[in-house]
């Protein structure tokens, strides 16, 4: 209600409770921003050479192909509101057009409404001409199942920093913590918080 209010920027919670109880508030009180139909969440994997997006590794279980291309849009905006040029991947087990099957065409009707939303003249733009393929900065994962077990083998096989989830999609910023987060997990989402705040406040200058 505070954040809601106008009275804090941004909340952290999540420490002491489940992440239903930090995120079903923020779904009814504080609603998702105008054009985005669905609150997802990325982690910001920091390697020792980049920091990589990767969403959603939190939030909607199986998201449907309209879902998935809303998670990429509110994944490249939250890239860029950390400095990071969003280079998008839909990921599935399939390359390009080479497999077939209901879970590969999701991701490839999600892929089509990406890219029409995004970009149009991306849209035309077949895989042996990407400007994306071995360059991606935004991986979006088909599932809930595969972006959380792929962001924790990447943490601990590549000794990256995981910093998430950060929620996006909201009106204001609300982040969960685990409640095993230690205290440098705590410091990051705050302040990861703290950038949302900002980069919201200088949207509504230039609005």
């Amino acid at each position: 209600m505070m954040v809601h209010l106008g009275l804090a920027d941004g909340m952290v919670s999540g420490a002491a409770h489940t992440t239903a109880h930090t995120i079903r508030p923020s779904f009814e009180i504080i609603k998702t921003k105008p054009g985005v139909n669905v609150v997802s969440s990325v982690f910001l994997m920091a390697l020792a050479d980049r920091v990589l997006v990767y969403g959603d590794c939190a939030v909607i279980p199986d998201p449907t192909a309209e879902q998935l291309a809303d998670i990429a849009i509110s994944s490249a905006t939250t890239a860029r509101q950390f400095g990071i040029d969003p280079r998008v991947a839909m990921l599935s087990y399939s390359t390009g057009e080479s497999g077939s099957g209901a879970d590969v065409d999701k991701v490839r009707a999600a892929t089509a409404l990406y890219d029409a939303a995004a970009d149009a003249a991306v849209a035309k733009a077949k895989l042996p001409d990407s400007a994306v393929a071995g360059r991606a900065t935004v991986f979006v994962f088909p599932d809930l199942n595969t972006g959380n077990n792929t962001y924790k083998a990447v943490q601990r096989s590549a000794g990256a920093v995981a910093i998430g989830p950060v929620l996006q999609g909201l009106n204001k910023p609300i982040n969960d913590l685990s409640r095993g987060a230690l205290v440098d997990d705590i410091v990051n989402t705050v302040a990861i918080t703290a950038i949302q705040a900002q980069g919201d406040e200088r949207a509504g200058e230039e609005a």
